[in-house]
Order: structure tokens, then sequence, then C-alpha cells
């Protein structure tokens, strides 16, 4: 049996100084609070001053806010016609001469800040001058972030969490300056911003701050609604030992303390909530209950008996990896590449990441995390099938940067992407691989059928093949649409798609439908020896921009098993990307992906060379997050803490018929509960 506790506790992040670069979250997985050295928000300004910051942000999943929009107007945007194989077909991609409603299209819908806590000070304004971290712990087991710090000479304790099933914040707060009323909390509600911030705090006009029901001034109760153009929802402030002031022009509410200890609670709401409030020490024992139960059940991994230096941080990064996706990616509704922490594209989810995202929950054992994220398939498939039908394709087209709306953003590449089109059925079938079911297999067969009717209408006939024509982007958004044919990587993943519609028909009893495509689709295009990015770009490993962003080619033998890739061939095109790619332009997920190409080729040790490789965007911060150096809109990057898990496992148990670990020499690693990969 692996000491759990004792693996996750040694990776506490645990800073003794000022850390503006790696700010710590607490969150229940639909909810994220990210708090400065005071366990607060206190320092939101500070934090968020550089091009590079890292903000401090209050989001929920169901926060999402719009600009007012005349939808007359959002009618009236120009689509740009297309040809495919004679036959015409739209997309919102271009911006020219409709560049300010282009752009407004864009940034609706988008998440936003619910509301900044922090410390106040009645004698001066803190600063960094006069209030110093002295101590600050996340106890990761617990789910409970323990802050100590100064204020001149005092000392001020800040225990903070979210509940594990509610939107809401406690925080515990213990300090001589608080009895005499020089401390005090302060709640200040911004308007919305499609900024990384999410955050308005100028446009006090734009918003409005209204006290809802009775104040209860001996508990310190007070109930408010907040109103942001057409988006409303309340936020209820309780707990003991304050009294509490409203200022509703400034949308600030204030805490003042009766004596040196206070404890209270910030929940956020859109819908009626039950009435019974927990009390800080019962929200608490929730809170540890949950993460205990988190870290207990499910895989794990320990690195304890490895020999090669570099164990401990990929174990580190290993466990961080589980909490931050824990914190962030555990709604119904897909995460944004930053997660709850701030906003990366106004904070609208990709789904091209969601297998990065989620992909990963199969194999730790977390089967119900996994189908949680699967039901927003059941709620957009009507509006999927719109889009594949406004197109004039059959089935359901699913988009690809989108609100929960799953109206698909305007962009000049975006709406090209199609390789998240058969991510549903890959994390079907991963489900399906851990915990069979006959009622699973019916529940998700308009998903999988719906999907591969798409693709079948998407793909051409071609004398006696079938191709992926143009316009479309590959994974590696470096090509242009309109000279795009036969993307390696999305061959073989939208045949993988059919291949596996057909198995699942198998699986209920019905016909195959799929064969005669899947049997005479094109195969993956090879130049010199090695796979290129599509058979229209012979220059992919020797002009620019080819060999920059995701060596995608790759995917097909690691993210895939594909049987019509040749091995040696792939391991080729691995040399190649190694000695020819601009290795600064990869992004967090390349690494991973890489690694699972490496594994599965047999070249193990590489395959960790590869995790762990030093590059601008495989940094990984003290609080776990895999930070995209150079980008300033990408402080963090939750597809490279997904794609990490999942490489992670695949090295841990396995692959397709290869079972046990596939760690190389000096990393002995025990693992309980990981799954076998495709």
């Amino acid at each position: 049996m692996i000491d759990r506790k004792k693996i996750v506790e040694r990776h506490n992040p645990h800073y003794k100084s000022l850390n503006k670069n790696a700010p710590l979250s607490v969150g229940n997985g639909a909810f994220c609070f990210t708090a400065d050295f005071t366990g607060l928000q206190t320092f939101f300004d500070e934090y968020s001053t550089d091009n590079d910051a890292f903000p401090l942000c209050t989001m929920a999943q169901w926060a999402w806010h719009s600009y007012p929009q005349n939808i007359k107007d959002e009618n009236n945007l120009r689509l740009t016609p297309f040809d495919t194989c004679g036959r015409t077909v739209y997309y919102a991609c271009d911006d020219k001469g409709q560049e300010e409603l282009f752009k407004r299209i864009r940034v609706n819908a988008h998440k936003f800040h619910l509301g900044k806590i922090g410390f106040e000070y009645s004698e001066k304004k803190l600063s960094f001058n006069n209030c110093a971290p002295v101590s600050q712990r996340l106890s990761i087991w617990e789910g409970i972030l323990f802050s100590e710090f100064k204020i001149e000479s005092e000392t001020v304790r800040t225990e903070s969490f979210v509940h594990p099933a509610l939107d809401t914040f406690f925080a515990r707060i213990s300090s001589p300056l608080l009895k005499n009323g020089k401390l005090l909390i302060n709640i200040n509600f911004p308007y919305a911003s499609h900024k990384k911030t999410g955050a308005d705090f100028s446009a006090i006009d734009l918003h409005s701050t209204i006290l809802c029901g009775d104040k209860n001034e001996k508990e310190g109760t007070i109930c408010i609604e907040r109103k942001l153009d057409d988006t409303i929802y309340k936020v209820t402030i309780g707990g003991h030992g304050f009294k509490t002031s409203i200022d509703e022009k400034r949308h600030t509410i204030k805490l003042t303390a009766h004596s040196d200890c206070m404890e209270f609670y910030a929940r956020f709401y859109q819908e009626k909530t039950d009435s019974k409030y927990d009390s800080f020490n019962e929200a608490k024992a929730m809170c540890k209950k949950f993460w205990s139960e988190y870290w207990s059940s499910g895989g794990f991994m320990d690195f304890s008996d490895s020999t090669d230096p570099r164990a401990m941080e990929l174990e580190r990064r290993i466990v961080l990896s589980r909490y931050l996706i824990a914190i962030q990616g555990r709604g119904n509704i897909p995460p944004a590449e930053t997660g709850l922490t701030c906003n990366s594209w106004y904070g609208k989810f990709h789904l091209e990441m969601l297998f990065w995202h989620h992909a990963h929950w199969a194999l730790w054992g977390k089967i119900d995390d996994l189908k949680k994220s699967l039901e927003f398939f059941k709620d957009i498939l009507p509006a999927a099938k719109k889009i594949a039908s406004s197109q004039g394709y059959q089935g359901a087209r699913w988009p690809k940067m989108c609100d929960p709306s799953a109206k698909n953003t305007p962009s000049s590449v975006a709406v090209f992407l199609i390789w998240q089109q058969p991510h549903p059925v890959m994390l079907i079938e991963l489900i399906w691989r851990a915990e069979k079911s006959d009622t699973f297999l019916r529940e998700y067969r308009e998903i999988i059928i719906e999907t591969a009717e798409f693709i079948k209408s998407f793909i051409h006939k071609d004398g006696e093949r079938y191709v992926l024509a143009p316009p479309f982007i590959p994974a590696q958004e470096r090509h242009d649409p309109k000279n795009t044919l036969n993307a390696a990587f999305e061959l073989e993943y939208f045949r993988f798609a059919l291949i596996k519609a057909d198995e699942w028909l198998e699986r209920l009893g019905e016909q195959k439908c799929y064969s005669e495509i899947i049997n005479n689709l094109s195969l993956p295009p090879v130049k010199d020896g090695v796979y290129i990015a599509h058979e229209n770009c012979p220059d992919t490993f020797s002009k620019l921009p080819f060999y920059t962003d995701h060596p995608s080619m790759l995917m097909m033998y690691g993210v895939l098993n594909s049987e019509k890739t040749d091995p040696e061939i792939m391991s080729a095109t691995l040399d190649r990307v190694l000695s020819a790619w601009d290795m600064k332009t990869f992004y967090g997920w390349d690494f991973p992906m890489m690694a699972m190409t490496a594994c599965r080729l047999g070249r193990h040790k590489e395959a960790i060379d590869m995790l762990l490789m030093n590059s601008p965007k495989n940094t990984w911060l003290e609080n776990g997050h895999n930070r995209q150096e150079g980008d300033d809109a990408l402080p963090l990057y939750l597809p490279g803490n997904g794609g990490l898990l999942l490489a992670a496992a695949m090295l841990a148990a396995g692959y397709g018929g290869k079972h046990g670990s596939c760690f190389p020499e000096g990393f002995k690693v025990k693992s309980e509960g990981i799954l076998n990969y495709i």
C-alpha cells in the first residue's frame, strides 16, 4: 500500500516570501478562488499590473456576462464562402469591413470576476512596504490554505477554503488588529470584463449592487443582488464575530470584527439555494472529508524509490496537476485553458482541448468526473446538429471555441478546426473500457452516431479513395484552410471515430455503417521517409511556418494507436521533429504528446526527457501550474497539466496490448489503480 497522504503532503506549496508569479488557489471544480499571500485578494492590483501577470480572481462555471449587443446586428455578420469539392460552405472568419461587430461577437459571452475579497487597514493603504508575508502553505490533502503575514509589527493569520459542494468561500481571520477595528474585510464587486482579470473596477455606473432581504446586524449576515446588464446573481455574506456595512454606490461590503477573531463566508449563486448555511467548522470538516476521499480513491503513483534525480520533480508536477485539475475542471461544462483562475480567450472553452483536460480521468479511476463532462455534449447536441446542417453537413459538428450556448466564435482559425470532432467518441470509449454497461451503450449511442455522421459527410470520395478535403485547419494551426488536404493526425482520428462507431453499433446488435470509408480512407502522407503535416505541405520540416506550433502528425501513434502508422516511419518522424522543429513554439500539451509517441515506439527514456524538457512553454511553477513563457495571456495552461497526467498514466500502466510499467531505468514507480491506455 502506498502512503498517499505522506506523498501528497510532501508536495504542499509552502512560501516564505512574496511569490507574485505563482499565487495559490482553492476550489471545488466549479468554483475557484485565487489568493495572494494574505489568503485573500488584498493585493489584486499589484498582482495584475505586469503584462504576464497571474491575476487573483473569484470565478464560477456559471458566471458569464455579455456586453449589450443588438441581435439584429449579430445576424448581419458577413460569412465568407469557401469551395469544398464543388459545394459552397460559409464560415465566420473574416473581420474586414466589420471589425467592430466581429470583435464584439468574439468577446461575448465572457467569464467574469464575481467579487474581490481583501483586507483593508484603517490607518493607511496596505502595500508591500507595510504588509509582508511570513508563511503560506496550501494543504492539498485538505484543500485548505494557511496564510500568515505581518502588518507592520502585528501578525495576521488566515485560514481559507472553498466548500466542496457550494460556490462558497470561507475564511477565518485572527489578529490583534481586528478587535480595535484597524483591520477590516473589504468585498468589492466589479463590472465584468472580457480581459484576463475578468474585472473592471472603474465602470461603477454600469452595474448595480442592491441589498435584498433583511440584513441581520447581530449575525453579520447580508444578502445582495448583483446586476451586470442581463447577468444577475446573488451573494450572501455571513459568519460570526463581525458586523457588516454596505455602500451600494461603490459596490462594497465591509466586515468589522467584534474581537481578535472572525469567521465569514461569501456564497455566490444564481439559483435559489438552501437556506441552511454551514458554520466554518462544519464546512471545514466537509472540505477535509472531500479531499481525503479524492486522494484516497482512484489511481496513484509513488516515485520514492527512484534513483533518477528528476523523479521527485515529476512526482511533484503529477500531484499538483491532480489538485489543480480537480479545483478547476470538475464542473459540468468544459474548462477554459486557464480554467477558473482567469480569462484566456475571454474565458471561453476550446473543445479541441477537452481531450487534454479530461482523458486522464478515465485512466486515473475518476470515471464519474469524466462522465460529468460528457453531459455537455448531450446539452449542446441540438446546437451542434444545427451548425452541421447550416453548412450542408449531416450529423453534429461540435464547435471549437464557445460559451455554454455552443455558439461558434468568429475566428480566422477556430471555425476551421476539426480535430475536436472525434473527442466525444474517444472519451466515451475510454469510459467504456473502464466500465462496460449496456445502459451506457444506449445512453451515448446518439452522440457517437451523430459524430460519425458528420465525419462521414465531411469526408469526400476522390476516385477510389476518400479524402479530408479543404477547407479545414489541422491541429497544427499553421496552414491555409483552402490548401489543407489529408492532414495526417486528422485522417487517423477520423478513422478511429468511425471504427469505434461501428464497434458501438455491433455492441448494440446493429449493423456496421462505416466500413467502406474506414477501408478506403487515404493513408497519412509521407515524404522522404517521414510523415508530413498534410499532402500539400511537402516543406513541413524545411520552410517556415511549417516547423512551428504543434507537430501533430506524431499524435497518430501516441495519442492514437493507428494501425495505418508505420512505426519505423513514425520513429524517423519523431527524430526529425526533435532536430528540425522550433521548440520554442511548442505548447504545454506538446511535451506529453511527444512523450506518448516515444512511449508507444518503445523509446521510454526519451519519453521522460520529453516530459521534462527544458523549454519556455514547459515551465512549471511552484503552485504546479504549467506557465507558457512568452505568452502573456497564459500564466497557466491546464492542457499541459492534463496531458502530463495522461502521459504519466500511459507510462505507469502501459498501452494497448502492453500492460505494466514503461518507466525507464532510474524511475522505480509504484502505482495503484491506473488503467491501461488504448
